[in-house]
């Protein structure tokens, strides 16, 4: 089935909840709504702004607070922390769906191996966390004589604290200083949580309707999902029963896409998306994907942040622009806490056309979010094209 590039654009847009037409409660509700109808929010360690996971709750749920997602972990337990494609906090409703992915860790060679040559540290972490309550890496003393190394390094206990996480002895209790606290998975997970184990048919199953619902659209080429012989028989059992269509776009010659069946009939009969601007994290579900985001979008998008200096083009770490179902740009931005400044180092625009609509909207946005970031100034240091930089700064004027 062919569909136009703004019925691919409202697919991925209502997946992700920024078409306008969802509107989330206040508070913890709406950040666990906003959870449950993603599928996962990714979490990420860089805080040159507001991390990733905060990030991607607060565009969708302007009054968010960090502390919203710290209380809905560690005393609500509606959330976990899982892997997905990366590491990220889960719906607690969910968490049956991680236990084929915990067993495979559990019974993989390597986990075997590395668990029988370390069991008496093992046996000592777990004694630890049995007696003491929830402990990070921090608890443990490294071996004598060694030097912490790099990230791939670890210290022999905190590799045993994240094998055990991985593999579902251990789960994530809360987080301290950001420092992962780990806890007996029968003291964190709630007693009425299913922890039955779904078959590999439902499990397939789940993942195909989960990332699509999401997505909105998407090729489902992912590199973590491995069981290809699975995928491709669940994903043609959906497509017979009519659950999910494949959809081509207009002049994209890119390759299948798919799509749930009544989000396409919706998108098609959706009005246009109206015109509100989102900063975006680089790693909101709607810009990670990046195939998804030039075939659908016609944006390429790279962090640059894993590159030298002299290979940035936009800065550090740049985050994208949306205006209503196109991207216009991107900003390289700093939240510097103690002197309460959202540094914006640059703005970059790559659709000229509309801009004196935008600029406003922008104006606006940067403002809620330099507060999001606890930052009661905005300072914008250059623009591109340059002509804007004038009218930006007089938009950006606090009233």
């Amino acid at each position: 089935m062919e569909i136009s590039s703004p019925t691919a654009r409202k697919l991925a847009l209502g997946g992700q909840g920024l078409d306008g037409r969802w509107r989330v409660p206040a508070g913890k509700e709406g950040a666990i709504q906003v959870i449950s109808r993603l599928g996962y929010v990714q979490i990420d360690t860089i805080a040159v702004v507001e991390r990733a996971h905060h990030h991607i709750l607060w565009t969708r749920c302007p009054d968010y607070h960090p502390q919203m997602l710290h209380e809905l972990q560690t005393r609500d337990r509606r959330v976990f922390e899982y892997w997905w494609h990366a590491a990220a906090y889960l719906p607690m409703c969910d968490y049956r769906y991680a236990l084929p992915r915990m067993r495979a860790h559990a019974e993989s060679a390597r986990t075997r191996e590395f668990l029988k040559t370390h069991k008496p540290l093992v046996k000592e972490v777990l004694a630890r966390i049995r007696k003491e309550g929830p402990q990070g890496s921090s608890h443990f003393d490294a071996p004598s004589g060694k030097k912490r190394g790099s990230w791939w390094d670890w210290k022999p206990a905190k590799r045993v604290l994240e094998t055990l996480f991985s593999s579902g002895t251990l789960m994530v209790a809360g987080r301290e200083n950001f420092q992962r606290l780990y806890d007996l998975t029968e003291r964190v997970l709630p007693p009425d949580v299913d922890t039955k184990e779904p078959t590999r048919e439902e499990w397939i199953r789940y993942l195909l309707r989960r990332i699509l619902a999401g997505q909105g659209i998407s090729s489902l080429k992912y590199w973590w999902m491995r069981d290809k012989k699975a995928l491709a028989f669940g994903l043609s059992d959906l497509i017979q029963s009519g659950e999910v269509t494949t959809v081509s776009i207009a002049a994209d010659e890119g390759g299948p896409l798919y799509a749930l069946t009544k989000a396409v009939a919706a998108a098609e009969r959706a009005a246009s998306v109206p015109e509100q601007v989102h900063i975006l994290s680089p790693f909101d579900g709607l810009v990670i994907w990046r195939n998804e985001l030039r075939r659908v979008f016609d944006f390429e998008y790279r962090l640059e942040c894993y590159y030298p200096e002299s290979r940035r083009e936009f800065g550090y770490f740049c985050l994208p622009i949306l205006w209503g179902d196109q991207f216009i740009g991107r900003i390289d931005a700093k939240a510097d806490r103690e002197a309460g400044v959202l540094l914006v180092r640059k703005v970059v625009f790559e659709h000229n056309k509309s801009l004196r609509q935008a600029l406003p909207l922008l104006a606006d946005k940067l403002h809620a979010f330099a507060a999001f970031n606890g930052c009661n100034r905005l300072v914008i240091e250059s623009v591109v094209p340059p002509r804007v930089l004038p009218e930006l700064r007089e938009k950006a004027k606090k009233k």
